[in-house]
Order: C-alpha cells, then structure tokens, then sequence
C-alpha cells in the first residue's frame, strides 16, 4: 500500500490542510475510512482526486503507515488516481447504456 501526504500548508475554515492520496482509489478510500474520513469528505471534482486534510489528521495518517510525498510522487499519483477515475466513469457509463439506463 502506497498512501502519500504533501507538504501543502493551506489555511481555509480556521484549519490548516494538506492533501492525502494513493497509487490507487481503492486504497485511497481504505485508507481514509481507517483514519476517519468520510468518503463524501472525497474531492472527486477537483483538479486530481485526494482527500483534504487537517494537520491533526495528518500525525495520524503518518503514525499509520503514509509517506510524505516529494512533489514529483504527488504529482504522479494524481495523475493516475485522475485516470483511474476517468475510467472508472466510462466503465459505469457503459455499463449503464448496455443495461438500458
């Protein structure tokens, strides 16, 4: 499992956050669910799929086994979890127009 935090600072709502993501969705939602997120929390719209946040949550993602991820690995994840879920929407659209939706 591979589950990486970046070093953004940004301050919104009284609170500082970073950026939580993974090599994939499915661990990236596993992962988030052990820490105490929830899944709607998820930022499926924003420029590449992550979760936001706090620096609290951070220690424990950190304690429970994530990497703090140079920009070039950030980078990289988001783009194959943006792919993955690109994918992921055509296999739904698909399936749903050979269902008859």
């Amino acid at each position: 499992m591979s589950i990486y935090i970046d070093n953004a600072r940004i301050i919104w709502a009284n609170k500082v956050w970073c950026h939580l993501v993974a090599d994939s969705l499915d661990e990236l939602h596993a992962f988030a669910e052990d820490i105490g997120l929830k899944r709607q929390w998820f930022q499926a719209s924003a420029s590449y799929p992550h979760y936001d946040i706090t620096l609290k949550t951070r220690s424990i993602a950190l304690a429970k086994g994530a990497k703090v991820g140079s920009r070039k690995q950030i980078i990289y994840c988001a783009k194959k979890l943006k792919k993955e879920q690109i994918t992921k929407r055509k296999k739904h659209i698909n399936n749903q127009l050979d269902l008859g939706f």
